[in-house]
Order: structure tokens, then sequence, then C-alpha cells
């Protein structure tokens, strides 16, 4: 490999190098097994000490208490939009939810198919471009749940303050993922895709409290049941085994670097270094969010025009510098910066927005 660009992909991500190359040494002959993981059988014992293993992590890293069960399902963050309605929602059962933008609608449209939706607070009056206040949202009688989009990857938004509004919460955390510690006293079911700061693309990891399991609606095909997939013992479909093996391994290289904690205080810092450099630029670069709920995975920026922005794009390019146009639906710059994105990739961009502004401005 002559060098490694500096990836501000969305999603799929950068993953460590060190995780890319481990995977790279075993992939052929895993643990001189004479065949790689992804040949074996689902039910090998390699591969079950895999699966295990993280599980454990996953659940060690997050922190999650006991009464979670933590489930690996094909189909990303996606699927999981219908599955949480299927499985908590009963007759005579409502559940709210918060629109912050493109992945929560998402959710709520495709949510309406199985239950009785109402959206609880939409910022679509602030152009999605903040999260609310626990007092501002909505919560009507005979509410099962309110789901919550924590990190909106497209609009660059991040849910600073966790609602605290009597119900139990469901969140999409796909794109801050295991980016910082939740309150897990509000929560019965977490989710996400693995693509952005934990693995490849493919699998979601959902958290479930237990109680929720127990009372969950069984009348749907079993697959899409979770307490189906809770069953540990019986493995009901061949998993995502790649997927799970990377996760194990991502999850394992977090908790080495010193967990969550540490993970949070470096996306803090990582985004800090960028929006420091966007508005100490005299508006030559402009981030629309509120900045109290500017995301720390999903930096978003504008230039004056589309020209400018072009070009800003491809001289970044040139310099390895990838990935950066915003999501087609908004436009402008972003720059995506997850748990296995370098420092010094950070600062490489911040660096060139510097002399971009001083050679343009």
């Amino acid at each position: 490999m002559s060098k490694r660009v500096h990836n501000f992909c969305a999603g799929p991500c950068t993953l460590p190098l060190q995780v890319l190359q481990e995977a790279q040494q075993e992939f052929v002959d895993y643990h001189g097994a004479g065949m790689s993981l992804i040949e074996m059988s689902h039910r090998s014992k390699e591969y079950d000490a895999v699966h295990m293993q993280a599980m454990q992590l996953a659940c060690e890293v997050f922190g999650a208490p006991d009464e979670f069960e933590v489930l690996f399902i094909q189909g990303g963050a996606t699927l999981q939009f219908a599955m949480v309605p299927m499985n908590l929602l009963k007759p005579g059962h409502k559940a709210g939810y918060v629109n912050s933008g493109a992945w929560a609608k998402g959710a709520i449209r495709d949510a309406a198919f199985y239950g009785d939706i109402y959206t609880a607070w939409d910022g679509a009056g602030d152009d999605y471009m903040r999260m609310p206040a626990s007092s501002e949202i909505d919560v009507r009688n005979g509410t099962r749940y309110l789901h919550v989009t924590s990190n909106e990857t497209i609009g660059g938004i991040r849910m600073t303050e966790w609602p605290d509004v009597g119900v139990p919460l469901v969140a999409d955390l796909s794109s801050e993922y295991m980016a910082r510690p939740i309150p897990w006293d509000r929560f019965d079911l977490v989710y996400g895709g693995i693509q952005k700061n934990l693995g490849p693309a493919g699998m979601a990891v959902v958290f479930v409290r237990k109680s929720a399991l127990t009372d969950s609606n069984r009348e749907i095909a079993n697959y899409l049941r979770y307490d189906v997939h809770a069953d540990k013992q019986s493995l009901f479909n061949t998993p995502p085994m790649f997927a799970v093996y990377l996760l194990s391994k991502m999850l394992k290289w977090m908790q080495e670097k010193g967990g969550l904690p540490v993970v949070e205080q470096e996306a803090a810092d990582k985004a800090g270094i960028l929006y420091g450099v966007i508005d100490a630029s005299g508006g030559f670069y402009r981030c629309p969010v509120a900045e109290q709920n500017r995301s720390h995975m999903n930096v978003v920026f504008r230039l004056a025009d589309e020209d400018l922005e072009s070009r800003f794009l491809s001289e970044a390019a040139g310099e390895d510098l990838v990935n950066l146009k915003g999501h087609r639906s908004v436009g402008g710059c972003r720059a995506s910066i997850y748990n296995a994105m370098p420092r010094e990739s950070v600062a490489a961009l911040a660096d060139f927005m510097r002399r971009f502004a001083n050679d343009n401005g």
C-alpha cells in the first residue's frame, strides 16, 4: 500500500489500520484452521467464540446493564425502523417520534405501517438545524415509547440532552454508536447500524430491555421477532459472520484505548478542531447548525457558493482528503469523523481549510 488517504466518508467509514491488518493476517487461515472464518460453520467452536466475545465486549464497552440483551441482526438500522414498532406496539398502544431530520423521517414513515404513530416534536420550523429540549416534546397518553434519532448524519445535528418525558425511549444511535454513554434507565431499546463507528456495513446491533421482550408482539415472522434473536443458543439463522468478527476487533480496539470516556473525549476534541476553523474563518465557512446541537461525528459546513464548494472539494481530494461532499439532499460539505478517524487526519483537514480560506477569501 503506497498511501492511506484521509477518508471522511459518512458510512461505510474509515477503520483503524491496526484492525484491518489483524484481519488481513487472519483472513486466509484463521488460527491454523486451514480455512478462513467466513468459510466455517457458524456453529463451529471457532466462530462461537468470536460471536460470544463480540456480545460480551459490546455490553462491556457500552456499559449496558444486565437487564439488556444484545442482538446482532442483519439489515442495518433501516430494518429496525420497522422491527421496533412490529415488536413493541400492540393494539391500543401508540408511539411518539421526534422528527429531527432525514433519518427520523425514515423511521416515522416505516413505523406508520405497523402502529399508531404521531410526531411528538417537529424540527421542520427550524430547518432541522436543532434538537428539542424535553419540555418541547409533546408525549400523549397511552404512549408506549418515544423514538429519537440521536445524531442526524445528513444534517449534522446532535441530541445533547436526552429526553426525560416519563415514557421509555427508543433510539437510533447509528452515527454516534458507542461514541458516548447513555442513561440506560430511560431506554427500552437502542439500535444502530455498525458501519459508522463499529465495523463494516450489513448489520445492526440492538440492545433491548429483557422486560420489553417478555411483552413483545409474537404475531410476526420469526426473523423479525427480537425474542427469537435473543435465544443465544439457537442462532436462529446464519449471522453475518465477517461483520461480527470485525465488530469484535473494533470493540477490543476501543477497550484498549480506554473505553467510552476516552472515545467521547477524542470525539469532542476532533470536532472542536474543525468547528474552531469554521468559527474563526470570518464567515468564509458557515455551519448552519445551532451551536449547542453541533454533531461530534458529522461536521457540516457551507462556503459562499456551489462553485467555491466544488473547487474546495476538488483541491481537498488532490491532498488525499476524500469524501467531503455533503449529502446529495442538502449539498455543501461534510466531514464525518467517527471513532476510528485519526486526529492527524482531522488536523490535516483543518490545515487545508485554513490555507484554502487564505487563498480564496
